[in-house]
């Protein structure tokens, strides 16, 4: 117990040495001092960083676009407009410009507000990578990562692979044996030179089979004592097959999946086929069209835009007027204190035209940045002392389309449903493919080989000075095919249970039912949109023709406050009221027109006609002049063949030039359309008595529509 105490009361006191061995080091700065260094020359840090990441700049040279370097301030308010040369520009020229101009291909953000930030095109900012652009479809059919091949990559899986390897080699050896070193000759060493060379062509067939050819040479020196020669040499031309009989067999399977080698554990690998990178490239194709048709189709809505504010600001430019006339003509009559030139009337007369310029403004500042947003869709700067005004007047004609025959056209060359018949039809494929792999691997594999021997590798003669069977040139024995070789058989595999297997089926099964319910979705979508848009094309040119009458009705109605106020007998707010009525119904009268066009464009875009009806056409850009030449020649070999009545596709076609899958319509039998005037539901009337045709009520006669486009300002 003594002892314990002891040890515990040391213990104590080595831990208060040690503390205040810590305390004085604490306490007093009792630390070794850095030694200085001495260096030559002026000392600069720029070699010291103290963070370990920061803003950086990469060091590129990329030229600025001529339209930003050469772009002029943008126009605004304080700007006089009167001083800009007059562009009047078509809808077929605005179409023409962005269509140039646009390698990436813009698309007008409608959904934010247009004084908001950020500005419409801020998916390019926001997202570049996925920009569209004009380069997609390119960048697709060169396509080399797996899943996402182009044709020329899954092609390339078929391509004859060349191998070949030459090695030198040398190594010594003390031998433990009795004949050799060891017990009669203690010591000796086994000292052998070698030198392998090997050739090989492997070519991947259609049908799945893989084929090879493949030489080998190899040399040897040593000093067995047994040996015949003391160097010789060994060669052999041999060939391989492999034909898959059943997991992986086919044309069909290959096609879709590509070579059976090809594939990896645990990711899919029935989608590296030539069938399913063309798929993948009709797939961009169509992207890049609907892509095409979007910004088209935003070019003529920004283009319609731009109209209905120019048409907006004349009529709050006439209304401004209107109202600094009335104010004027009302300050005069204060001035003299006549009839009708009151304090309050003078108030109001000035109120009404600072409001009604303040729509002025704010309406050519619509028009200002409208304009910036068609030439940003047309591809130009902001600003280039012309100021684009549209020149073509909206569509007035009514026109009404056939439902049956717009939805019939719509479920066939809508862009958006051929995407999807091409994701279902990939995904079809790739599930024909993944059912073969759930099969065992069963292959026949054969080979054939035909070996030489030589103290030498090439002679003039066949003696060799020891044997009579001639091996002085290894070359010599090969051409002569005495010594052959060859194998035949089978291979079997297959792993217990299929599970990896039967979990992509499974997995293919589930998206190809999602995919066909995406397109019954999208169709279904399609009929709700189009059903919208006959809605508004009703709407729309019906209250273009309301708005047209409304428009003359507000003309006569000023015209009389402006004579009944001139004589005394009305007060002046009903006048002003009267004009600011006339400068709302000509903008109804213009937005009406605006939308029903609008709408138009719309029912073909949805359609998939638009380009179609402003004349553009998606096509390749030219090949290279070789690539003509082989498409010729081929041609010309084609055209010579006939056809064997005895032969079928195989495997099917997976593509068509016209759309297959027709819409099934229920039509149903329009019955004529019965006279208005006779009653629906007359009682018969009796033998002998003439019945008198029903009175109709007197109808209102509307003004004349459309009216004449009046001339630009």
């Amino acid at each position: 117990m003594a002892t314990m105490n002891l040890f515990r009361r040391k213990r104590r006191l080595t831990y208060l040495l040690c503390l205040t061995l810590a305390g004085q080091t604490t306490f007093s700065g009792c630390f070794p001092k850095e030694r200085k260094l001495t260096y030559f020359g002026d000392a600069h840090l720029q070699y010291y960083k103290d963070v370990a990441t920061e803003i950086a700049y990469p060091v590129i040279n990329e030229p600025t676009p001529e339209t930003v370097a050469f772009s002029e301030p943008p126009r605004t308010l304080r700007d006089r407009i009167e001083t800009d040369e007059i562009w009047d520009m078509t809808l077929a020229e605005a179409l023409h410009l962005a269509l140039a101009n646009n390698e990436i291909i813009r698309i007008h953000d409608f959904g934010t507000q247009l004084g908001a930030y950020p500005l419409a095109g801020s998916q390019i900012m926001a997202n570049p990578e996925g920009a569209p652009s004009i380069y997609d479809p390119a960048i697709q059919e060169t396509g080399v990562l797996f899943g996402n091949r182009g044709v020329e990559a899954a092609l390339a899986a078929f391509d004859t692979q060349f191998t070949s390897s030459m090695v030198w080699g040398r190594s010594e050896q003390i031998q433990n044996n009795l004949f050799f070193g060891g017990g009669l000759n203690p010591g000796s060493t086994l000292y052998a030179e070698t030198a392998n060379f090997n050739a090989a062509l492997t070519k991947p067939l259609a049908n799945g089979a893989t084929f090879s050819l493949s030489h080998g040479v190899n040399y040897q020196l040593n000093n067995v004592p047994s040996n015949l020669f003391g160097s010789a040499y060994t060669n052999n031309v041999r060939a391989d097959f492999r034909q898959p009989l059943w997991q992986g067999a086919g044309v069909e399977f290959t096609r879709i999946a590509g070579p059976i080698g090809q594939t990896f554990q645990g990711i899919s690998g029935v989608n590296q086929g030539v069938t399913i990178a063309r798929i993948n490239g009709d797939i961009t194709v169509a992207e890049f069209e609907q892509n095409t048709l979007n910004m088209v189709f935003d070019t003529e809505r920004v283009y319609w835009d731009l109209y209905f504010a120019y048409r907006q600001y004349d009529a709050a430019v006439a209304n401004r007027n209107s109202a600094l006339r009335t104010w004027r003509e009302v300050k005069a009559k204060f001035d003299i204190g006549a009839r009708g030139g009151g304090a309050a009337d003078e108030a109001q007369a000035r109120e009404t035209y600072f409001q009604r310029r303040a729509d002025a403004e704010a309406a050519l500042n619509n028009v200002e940045k409208l304009e910036v947003a068609l030439r940003r869709m047309c591809g130009l700067p902001v600003s280039d002392g012309r100021i684009i005004r549209p020149i073509d007047e909206p569509v007035t004609a009514e026109l009404v389309p056939d439902w049956y025959s717009s939805i019939a056209e719509a479920l066939t060359r809508n862009v958006r449903l051929r995407q999807q018949r091409w994701r279902i039809k990939s995904l079809d494929l790739q599930l024909t493919a993944a059912h073969s792999l759930t099969n065992p691997r069963f292959d026949l594999v054969a080979s054939y080989q035909v070996n030489g021997f030589g103290d030498k590798l090439l002679a003039y003669n066949d003696d060799d000075g020891i044997t009579t069977q001639g091996l002085n040139s290894a070359y010599g024995t090969l051409v002569q095919g005495d010594q052959t070789g060859w194998t035949s058989g089978f291979e079997f595999s297959m792993p217990i249970g299929f599970r990896s297997a039967h979990t992509q089926v499974r997995n293919l099964e589930l998206r190809l039912a999602r995919a066909r319910q995406v397109l019954a979705a999208q169709e279904e979508e399609l009929s709700y949109e189009l059903a919208r848009a006959f809605q508004d094309l009703a709407l729309h040119h019906t209250q273009a023709k309301t708005n047209f009458n409304r428009r003359r009705a507000a003309e006569r109605q000023v015209q009389a406050f402006e004579a009944e106020y001139r004589a005394g007998t009305q007060t002046l707010d009903r006048y002003l009221a009267a004009q600011a009525r006339l400068a709302e119904a000509d903008t109804a009268y213009y937005s009406s027109l605006v939308e029903y066009t609008k709408t138009i464009a719309f029912i073909n875009q949805r359609k998939g006609t638009l380009l179609e009806m402003n004349n553009i056409h998606v096509a390749e850009s030219q090949w290279s002049p070789e690539a003509y030449r082989q498409a010729l020649r081929r041609a010309w070999a084609r055209s010579y063949a006939f056809d064997n009545p005895l032969l079928h596709h195989e495997p099917a076609a997976f593509e068509a030039d016209v759309p297959v899958d027709t819409p099934e319509l229920a039509v149903p039998q329009i019955s004529p359309v019965a006279d208005p005037t006779v009653p629906p539901f007359a009682p018969p009337a009796a033998p002998g008595v003439d019945v008198p045709a029903p009175a109709t009520a007197p109808r209102p006669q509307d003004e004349v529509y459309p009216p004449p486009a009046p001339a630009a300002e």
